[in-house]
């Protein structure tokens, strides 16, 4: 085969559009959340409302922010289970930078939080794969801030529901008035009544 001959062909090659450094940067990192250890405010919660439907769209943590440890499974899977190491641990400090701080005391309440080390420990054996357990344990532990993370960011309260809880206030009110009235001409009918 003649270099001529494949000339049109590395030409296409070449002519590809490659990924640019930023898009792969951008693929293998997630969103740094915004440092606000309590969302009190309503533009806190905004911000958090943002980095968590930036975060939900990664789908999984890249490997490079977790330590991944790999040992044989238990169960069934015949001599493969004894042969190969394809339970996969996936450790990651609850102090990262990629973890937001107002869902720290929410991860540390989770059943993955590990007090001793201060990390959280996600494991996974659902595959006879190491690399299938890997992707696993990574969106398990994503999974678990996405949750953790969401519980903490208040929602915010739509037109109907403040007109809801306005007209139940008012119920209230009336409802209260009307008793302290009755119980008002209670206590007026005793004291007319006199004690001869």
């Amino acid at each position: 085969m003649s270099l001529c001959s494949l000339a049109p062909s590395l030409v296409r090659i070449c002519t590809r559009p490659t990924l640019s450094w930023r898009s792969i940067h951008s693929s293998n990192t997630l969103p740094l959340p915004p440092s606000l250890t309590t969302l009190e405010t309503l533009q806190h919660a905004r911000e958090a409302r943002q980095w968590l439907s930036q975060f939900r769209a990664a789908a999984a943590v890249p490997k490079h922010l977790v330590e991944l440890t790999f040992s044989r499974s238990s169960g069934p899977g015949g001599q493969n289970v004894n042969k190969v190491a394809t339970k996969v641990t996936a450790r990651c400090q609850l102090d990262a930078s990629w973890i937001p701080l107002w869902a720290r005391e929410s991860l540390m309440r989770s059943p993955c939080y590990v007090k001793s080390s201060n990390s959280l420990l996600v494991t996974s054996s659902a595959s006879r794969s190491q690399a299938l357990n890997v992707d696993d344990s990574l969106s398990k532990l994503h999974k678990l801030v996405v949750e953790c993370a969401s519980k903490v960011i208040p929602t915010p309260t739509s037109e109907g529901q403040r007109q809801h809880v306005a007209s139940l206030r008012k119920e209230d009110a009336q409802r209260r008035i009307k008793q302290k009235n009755y119980r008002s001409q209670i206590k007026k009918s005793r004291s007319s009544k006199g004690w001869d």
